[in-house]
């Protein structure tokens, strides 16, 4: 069975567009007729839904998020998971959403695992959502466990573009400021000083220093811009070998203030993909493997993997992490209440959630001090500019007196 792209008309010649699967075109065609919808185009996206659709393409956390709600919704209200997969893979206007679930659809129709399904497209659907939708179909309460998984895939996609949001307009302000300290330099400030510079008198030392900045920058400031883009590729394609992208993560966790930052984002990490797969049934060993390899630093998902194997042999989890010396103290008394008590799922969770506000806390508080900071670092630029300027003029005029 192939694949259809289609485009169609409604009756009230609204467009349509979707995937389907059939036998041939004509039979997308009648389908399509039958459904009240006049097909404009059809055309062929390959045998058992592979629609140009390859095992590295990605899907956005956001749209991850909505088809996830959707499925576990559709699930839920009790539809097969073929029909559901077909319905959410409609609904969708993203093609990669749609090609990718019309490949897993066409897997599960051949008899595969939800999960062996997605296994096929690890770039799409990461290893944590692999493993808890099996967790959820050994488990035979797959539309919960996807509902479960929907609410954790929602929270991480609005905590990080509350971020994201919170620095827009920092970065914003300090691009700007940057360029309007350039275009100073650059076009201003020479034809300002120029008519000082010919008077053939001795210059201030702050005036010398600025017409200095102001010729590196007219001479050499596109070099400067070729040469710090060239160093961020070069950097990017050097931390794709994992030598040397193992030896800056550790450099980050050394820097004073990167490093709490960096370990509390990983903790909350660690500690909310931990809490979904114990809530999904996973075991608690395979849990803390899965949960190691999210967490994005290097050197403490190593720490973290010592974690899951010390646990494997019988150790305590808390215990372990302490031992790492990733995870805050808070953390650390709220995993071991659990463990205690029998209610690690819900005590890592919470503490997760609790991790999460402390960090997003942090980051407010860093944006918020970093504003007025571009706003006195532009005020002192143009009074350092403004007395450069100022000082000559002041010393003609002694002159003249």
């Amino acid at each position: 069975m192939a694949v259809f792209r289609y485009v169609a008309l409604d009756r009230q010649g609204k467009r349509h567009s979707g995937v389907m699967e059939a036998e041939s075109d004509r039979q997308v065609r009648q389908q399509l007729r039958e459904g009240a919808l006049q097909p404009l185009s059809v055309v062929s996206g390959g045998a058992r839904g592979g629609l140009f659709c390859t095992a590295r393409q990605r899907i956005k956390a956001a749209e991850l998020a909505l088809l996830t709600r959707q499925l576990s919704t559709l699930l839920l209200a009790g539809l097969p998971l073929s029909e559901a997969l077909q319905a959410v893979a409609d609904q969708s206007t993203q093609r990669v959403v749609q090609s990718v679930l019309c490949a897993v659809r066409a897997k599960v129709v051949e008899g595969f695992t939800l999960a062996c399904a997605l296994e096929a497209f690890p770039a799409a659907f990461p290893q944590l959502y692999r493993a808890t939708v099996a967790a959820g179909e050994r488990s035979g309460q797959l539309g919960r466990v996807m509902e479960q998984l929907a609410d954790y895939t929602q929270a991480r996609q609005l905590a990080r573009q509350k971020i994201q949001m919170a620095l827009i307009y920092p970065v914003i302000l300090l691009v700007g400021s940057l360029g309007i300290v350039c275009f100073l330099l650059a076009y201003v400030v020479p034809d300002v000083v120029k008519v000082f510079s010919e008077s053939g008198h001795q210059l201030p030392l702050l005036t010398r220093v600025l017409i200095a900045c102001s010729d590196a920058v007219r001479g050499y400031g596109l070099y400067a811009a070729i040469l710090a883009v060239a160093t961020v590729v070069g950097l990017r394609q050097l931390l794709l070998r994992p030598q040397w992208r193992a030896r800056w993560h550790n450099a980050l966790l050394r820097v004073p203030l990167a490093s709490p930052l960096i370990r509390a984002t990983e903790a909350a990490r660690f500690a909310s993909t931990l809490a979904i797969l114990g809530r999904s049934g996973e075991p608690l060993v395979e849990s803390l493997d899965i949960a190691a390899s999210v967490v994005g630093n290097q050197a403490i998902r190593l720490r973290l993997q010592g974690v899951a194997r010390s646990v494997r042999e019988g150790g305590s989890l808390a215990r372990g992490l302490e031992r790492s010396g990733d995870v805050p103290p808070m953390m650390l008394h709220m995993i071991a209440s659990g463990e205690r008590s029998g209610t690690l799922d819900s005590m890592l969770a919470r503490a997760a959630e609790q991790q999460e506000q402390l960090l997003a806390s942090k980051v407010g508080v860093a944006v918020q001090l970093f504003e007025p900071a571009m706003l006195v670092f532009m005020g002192v630029v143009v009074m350092v500019i403004v007395m450069a300027i100022l000082l000559p003029i002041l010393s003609l005029n002694q002159l003249v007196v």
